[in-house]
């Protein structure tokens, strides 16, 4: 198949494959060409919290680049980079913690993609990907000061009375 062409099979009421449909529109030149990360949704959730960190310069050259200029065009190189750091993130994370990662993404897979169900793969994880790839998961908007919510020693699951 040639580069910039993307094929997906159609899928019938069924569930059954039809004939492959390929993308007339064949990407620009000066973009290159990056394969798509091949996982589904619960690995990038079990996995998003390391690569926001990790893929974070990317991402907010990405996000500059969107402010200045909506058309999507704009952005295709930055938007790239984005996906080959995340590419390199998941690989990262299945060389070094194949065992734990895939036991916290099957866990989010079965629970609803639900963090506080897997608290226990999820810790694991956390431990292997520190020890070592040194990651340390940061969670976005988290309050400064306090303890996150994924190492905490006994969370309070219900809702508090005060």
């Amino acid at each position: 198949m040639r580069p910039g062409f993307v094929q997906a099979c159609s899928v019938d009421n069924y569930g059954n494959t039809q004939k492959p449909f390929v993308d007339p529109t064949p990407m620009p030149k000066e973009i290159p060409h990056v394969d798509e990360l091949g996982v589904s949704s619960a690995p990038l959730k079990s996995a998003s919290f390391y690569i926001g960190s990790f893929c974070k310069p990317y991402s907010e050259d990405f996000m500059l680049c969107k402010a200045e200029d909506q058309n999507p065009e704009h952005c295709l190189k930055e938007g790239r980079r984005v996906t080959r750091c995340a590419q390199e993130a998941i690989t990262k994370i299945k060389s070094a913690c194949l065992d734990e990662f895939t036991s916290h993404w099957k866990c989010l897979d079965r629970n609803n993609h639900g963090f506080e169900f897997c608290r226990k793969p999820e810790k694991d994880l956390n431990a292997c990907l520190f020890q070592k790839l040194q990651f340390k998961k940061e969670i976005p908007g988290s309050p400064i000061g306090q303890t996150p919510i994924h190492e905490k020693k006994n969370p309070i699951y219900g809702p508090i009375q005060r």
